[in-house]
């Protein structure tokens, strides 16, 4: 029990400093660009947008390899290569001479990103079935305290050179690798392990893969559409309350703060009571009901504190995710773990590639001064609408499981 709870600590530790180390690059990603190529900050963005958009097909196409060569080769030895070589790239990216150099490591930090993949096949296989989502709300956890440790040390760091921050995110990276060296126990035992095979250990063939299991892939089908619709908040809110309210930069870091905090009050700690006390089926209906109503009310939010007052009810939403995650995984033997996982980053990224820019280009139809109808709250509405049909569809697939 020691053992798994050391284990534990370490992958929320990893996910943790490896959100930290993309957070903390992104308050000086304007400037590196803009000092890489001398263009303006409308350049830079553009720019910028192509960088994520790498980044999120890089982890589309490398997240089932990763997570398929764990299944062989065991979480353990693939989770410290990722760590080693996101260092390594880490400082490659600081030492960066132009912007071809710039995405170059953008396109590593993308593959060995696909790491997430492995950190949950490991939470998967030390989690009993009826904990599993606790487990993977602790990494949500991670993913809510890094995006707000990320960005703040990001901008006091980048105040010393917009390569500054980069050198830091090589260093945590280096000394959680060193953690993990001594402390990291391997949780894949031989008996549950499986030989790599390429034509399951892509995007597609690992998605195609889980036609064995229909009630999993339509499950990660319903998941998928909760992912784009993350992106309403996510891609939009600094658009969103700058335009309606007026916010400055000051304004939308604070918000944005809180709303990691309150995503880590959630992931961390609350999941670990709702879930055991409800169960993970009505802790998703619970969370797509929140989500529903919540990004219905930000989309209407016609005062600025509003933001704060939804955003405390709204982050409970955050049960989804993991409550998702605990019922696909327990569909799934043990040594397809690695697999699945790695078919679920490659549909987060998928999401990625989809719903920014999809949200985004809502937001600027919706507020150009041609607009049919001007309305900022138009990407919320969709996130509402898509989330509407992702409940629908999950009724419908319990409720068939149920009377079987």
């Amino acid at each position: 029990m020691r053992k798994k709870n050391a284990a534990i600590i370490f992958i929320f530790i990893t996910v943790l400093i490896d959100v930290i180390g993309i957070g903390i690059v992104i308050p000086i990603v304007p400037a590196l660009i803009k000092d890489l190529t001398g263009g303006t900050t409308s350049q830079a963005s553009q720019y910028a947008l192509w960088l994520v958009l790498l980044y999120s097909v890089m982890q589309f196409l490398f997240s089932p390899i990763i997570g398929g060569l764990s299944d062989q080769y065991g979480r353990r030895k693939i989770l410290l290569i990722t760590l080693l070589g996101f260092a390594a790239d880490s400082l490659f990216q600081a030492l960066a001479p132009t912007i071809g150099w710039l995405f170059l490591g953008r396109t590593i930090s993308g593959i060995l990103g696909a790491s997430f993949s492995t950190a949950n096949a490991y939470i998967a296989d030390i989690s009993p079935a009826e904990k599993r989502s606790q487990n993977f709300g602790m990494l949500g956890a991670a993913f809510g305290l890094g995006f707000i440790i990320g960005p703040s040390i990001g901008g006091i760091l980048g105040s010393y050179g917009p390569r500054v921050p980069f050198y830091a995110s090589a260093i945590l990276s280096l000394i959680n690798w060193i953690y993990g060296y001594f402390v990291l126990p391997e949780s894949l035992a031989p008996e549950n392990r499986r030989k790599f095979d390429f034509k399951r250990a892509n995007p597609l063939g690992s998605l195609k893969n889980l036609k064995r299991y229909p009630m999993v892939l339509s499950l990660v089908a319903s998941l998928f559409l909760v992912y784009i619709a993350s992106y309403a908040p996510q891609a939009t809110w600094s658009f969103f309350t700058m335009e309606k309210f007026g916010w400055n930069e000051m304004q939308i870091g604070l918000s944005l703060s809180f709303v990691g905090l309150m995503i880590a009050i959630v992931q961390g700690g609350l999941i670990r009571i709702i879930i055991p006390k409800i169960g993970q089926t009505k802790a998703l209906f619970l969370g797509l009901t929140i989500n529903i109503l919540g990004q219905a009310a930000f989309a209407f939010a016609s005062e600025g504190w509003m933001m704060y007052a939804i955003m405390v009810p709204f982050a409970l939403s955050g049960l989804t995710n993991p409550a998702f995650q605990g019922l696909i995984s327990n569909e799934v033997q043990a040594n397809e773990q690695g697999e699945l996982q790695g078919a679920l980053t490659s549909v987060v990224a998928l999401a990625s590639i989809i719903g920014q820019p999809l949200m985004l280009w809502m937001f600027g139809k919706f507020t150009a001064p041609n607009a049919p109808v001007y309305f900022p709250g138009a990407p919320f509405m969709t996130g509402s609408i898509l989330c509407i049909i992702s409940l629908v569809i999950t009724y419908k697939l319990i409720s068939r499981k149920k009377s079987v």
